[in-house]
């Protein structure tokens, strides 16, 4: 099963030194309905590092409720079985569980700019939630974009 290292004590401690203030974002990356031009966001600058280093952790990531060996809710076994079916290789994966810190929980989804988790990132670019993931899986987009990233499980060698 596909498993890395999980958010730990390392990011709750990082994130419970960080002083939280507003950060005001310019640009958005999608449209998020839900905020005006107006409204200021709240993650600090240690959680947003510390995010940034778990989306770099690995070619592929997924922030998801549970871990890949027990996931905790629907969405999350979804991504995983995907990412299974896919025949992502688990040396380029990585997985954070959110529900072991709500720093976490909250900043991801702020981070992203995206409401729901689970999440995926590959080569550190936010590509969507279960619902993207299902459909990209669907019509063969997302098989193409992981071979393109060679982040794929090397095939097993033919037997002589």
């Amino acid at each position: 099963m596909l498993s890395r290292s999980l958010f730990s004590a390392g990011f709750r401690q990082a994130a419970a030194t960080a002083t939280t203030r507003p950060v005001a974002r310019q640009a958005f990356a999608r449209p998020a309905p839900f905020l005006t031009a107006f409204q200021s966001r709240w993650l600090s600058d240690t959680t947003r590092q510390a995010i940034e280093k778990a989306v770099g952790s690995a070619p592929v990531v997924l922030f998801m409720k549970g871990t890949p060996e027990t996931p905790q809710c629907g969405f999350s076994r979804a991504s995983i079985q995907i990412l299974g079916l896919q025949g992502v290789d688990p040396a380029k994966f990585a997985a954070f569980n959110v529900l072991e810190d709500e720093e976490l929980r909250a900043g991801i989804k702020e981070f992203s700019d995206w409401p729901t988790i689970p999440q995926l990132y590959l080569e550190k670019e936010f590509v969507g939630g279960c619902d993207i993931l299902v459909s990209m899986h669907q019509d063969g987009s997302l098989a193409k974009m992981l071979e393109e990233k060679n982040v794929l499980a090397p095939a097993d060698a033919p037997e002589s």
